[in-house]
């Protein structure tokens, strides 16, 4: 029988940046200072925070995660659109920028204006091409993610991404995770369409 549990974690609004844009924000030469390690090999949070502006409103505060990606992208909540005045903003996973909604990003040393790369990130499952056999699942596979408890509920449309460096872990995001009173650590069931 494979495998069906696994560990979610939360992910809250936050920003990747382009080693280009960094230096726009916070100025020339400037490196990105880890706070502490994530569960995927290589990435962290950092201690630098930026606002994100949009038509109607901003968030301030919004945690850079490093490693410097290739492109900037901001990935926000579902209910963060109706601040931002971004309604009908794409549900994507990461990476996935084309048709992406532009932001504003405001730093202490300036500021960038993107023409895409906001998004909501589609909720996912990372696991190493091992585990991925262990799970009986392949990579861009949907499966649906069964949460239990008093607020329980099943989440369809789960993608699983599989790739040599990552770990295996679930990311759903907060609205996700309050609308079925989990946090961080919480255990999850899969459930294959087939």
């Amino acid at each position: 029988m494979p495998e069906t549990k696994v560990l979610i974690n939360l992910s809250n609004r936050h920003i990747h940046v382009s080693k280009e844009d960094l230096e726009l924000l916070f100025g020339k030469g400037h490196q990105l200072t880890k706070t502490k390690d994530l569960v995927q090999p290589g990435q962290f949070a950092c201690e630098e925070t930026v606002t994100i502006k949009g038509p109607k409103g901003e968030f301030k505060g919004v945690r850079i995660l490093g490693p410097e990606r290739k492109e900037t992208q901001c990935e926000i909540l579902a209910s963060d659109q109706f601040k931002l005045g971004v309604p009908g903003c794409p549900t994507r996973e990461s990476g996935q920028l084309e048709g992406s909604f532009g932001f504003e990003i405001v730093g202490p040393a300036g500021t960038v204006k993107k023409a895409k790369g906001l998004i909501i990130a589609k909720r996912h499952i990372h696991f190493t091409p091992a585990e991925a056999e262990r799970f009986g699942v392949a990579d861009k596979e949907l499966v649906d993610l069964k949460i239990p408890g008093e607020r329980g509920a099943t989440f369809a449309n789960v993608i699983c991404r599989v790739n040599p460096t990552y770990a295996l872990e679930c990311h759903l995001d907060f609205d996700e995770g309050n609308a079925v009173g989990i946090g961080n650590g919480a255990m999850g069931e899969i459930v294959r369409h087939r």
